[in-house]
């Protein structure tokens, strides 16, 4: 490594721990159940995880961004990280990039000012974010050919199973779990049945108390 090409090291190097950090805040909100949780952690322990995470991985995309421009290889002009297809080289592998890194911006501002957002707004841009990952997938294995070959290729391979195990279990686990309508119309349902048994049981317990008449 050069004077020459450091930046251009420096850009892959850390577009592939970019790439590591949004699977690993992927995987965790597929697998964070309704509360929040997850198996043996607290929810302010996994809300601060994702979100610290989801920022290590803003900083390290805007590195790789930067460095990407300073590289004199080619010209790549410092909005293209934000605005889609706005670079001449690459433009379609590069433009996917800044999708993703636009769809990670709104999930972490939203994120940051979820108090004072509307819940189906947070939501929907929320789950929206989802795609930052799949879009990010495509753009690296495109615009780079280091991923398209050798044990970087593995490394990339080994993201999508995981993403894909991750998604099957969540898939199945919430074919599992009973729709909220019926979870209500079930819990209705015990609860009168519970209520007939108990007056049932007063009942019996008050004929058997209740004095009876004596005939003459």
């Amino acid at each position: 490594m050069t004077g020459s090409t450091a930046f251009w090291y420096a850009s892959r190097s850390t577009g592939i721990v970019a790439l590591l950090l949004l699977t690993a805040v992927f995987v965790l909100g597929i697998l964070v159940n309704r509360q929040g949780r997850l198996p043996g952690l607290p929810k302010f322990a996994v809300t601060s995880l994702h979100r610290n995470l989801s920022l290590l991985a803003v900083v390290f995309v805007a590195v790789h961004v930067l460095t990407a421009v300073l590289d004199t290889y080619v010209s790549i002009p410092v909005t293209a990280g934000v605005i889609p297809f706005a670079s001449g080289y690459e433009r379609f592998w590069l433009g996917l990039g800044a999708i993703s890194f636009d769809l990670v911006l709104a999930m972490i501002v939203t994120s940051l000012v979820r108090g004072h957002l509307n819940r189906v707004l947070w939501r929907a841009i929320h789950l929206l974010a989802y795609l930052s990952w799949p879009v990010a997938f495509a753009h690296s294995i495109g615009s780079s050919r280091d991923l398209q070959h050798g044990w970087l290729l593995y490394l990339a391979v080994c993201c999508a199973a995981i993403v894909v195990a991750a998604t099957a279990w969540r898939l199945a686990h919430a074919a599992r779990q009973v729709p909220r309508a019926a979870r209500v119309a079930a819990v209705f349902a015990q609860h009168t049945a519970a209520g007939s048994r108990a007056a049932g049981s007063r009942a019996a317990g008050n004929s058997k108390t209740r004095p009876t008449r004596e005939t003459v």
